[in-house]
């Protein structure tokens, strides 16, 4: 038995670190839905108080008339008793009697309906606030996410960038070695058939002194000299 509560422990452990991972990772979601879901209630309380304060208003216009009916009834059991007339003015003074009962009962729910609605105004001032407290953390909230992804990224790519440019690098070297063995065996070639024409030849019995020698300016204005000798 003890055996089958460690297991059970364990699986209910395991199911609220699972539970819990899964609270992380959706954390900024579940928080813009409770922001939301708060908005709606908000919404049906202003709703719900607008018909309370209806209620209210109703409440204060009945107060108003049972006044004015009060208070025309006594005038009227003041105009019975001008005239002797004390059995109409008792019967006008019970219903004034009654009227005050309702008064003061229609009083006592104005007075209800004013204590509530005050107190819910309150209410729906202080979760409005928070409310607008909570949208701006999770802007803020979103926007950390976002750079967070973003530096992320940028860390994960260079890191993962950083052989592809070591290999980027090798390849540049190879191209540029391979070109450069190009162009030396090119060179090579080209001194290797300057070696072997004719020109060359004539090139190195010239700088010798060997052979047929081009005259210069020098030599042509020696001999017209030794002619007019």
């Amino acid at each position: 038995m003890s055996i089958l509560r460690k297991i059970m422990t364990a699986v209910r452990g395991g199911a609220r670190e699972m539970g819990e991972l899964v609270v992380d990772a959706n954390g900024t979601r579940i928080f813009e839905q409770e922001i939301k879901d708060a908005q709606t209630h908000l919404n049906k309380a202003r709703h719900d108080l607008t018909d309370v304060m209806a209620k209210q208003m109703q409440a204060s216009r009945q107060v108003e008339s049972l006044k004015r009916e009060i208070s025309e009834h006594e005038a009227y059991a003041g105009q019975a008793l001008d005239k002797g007339d004390e059995n109409l003015a008792m019967e006008i003074a019970e219903k004034i009697n009654r009227l005050e009962s309702d008064l003061a009962e229609q009083t006592q729910v104005h007075e209800s309906f004013s204590g509530h609605v005050s107190r819910l105004k309150d209410l729906v001032k202080k979760t409005g606030r928070q409310i607008k407290e909570y949208e701006r953390q999770l802007s803020m909230v979103k926007t950390t996410e976002s750079v967070q992804k973003a530096s992320a990224a940028i860390t994960n790519n260079f890191a993962s960038s950083n052989s592809k440019m070591l290999s980027a690098k090798d390849s540049l070297d190879r191209i540029k070695k391979r070109q450069q063995d190009n162009f030396d065996r090119l060179a090579a070639a080209e001194q290797l058939e300057s070696d072997n024409s004719d020109k060359s030849l004539e090139d190195r019995m010239t700088a010798a002194g060997i052979g047929e020698q081009k005259s210069s300016a020098n030599s042509v204005l020696d001999r017209i000299k030794s002619k007019r000798g």
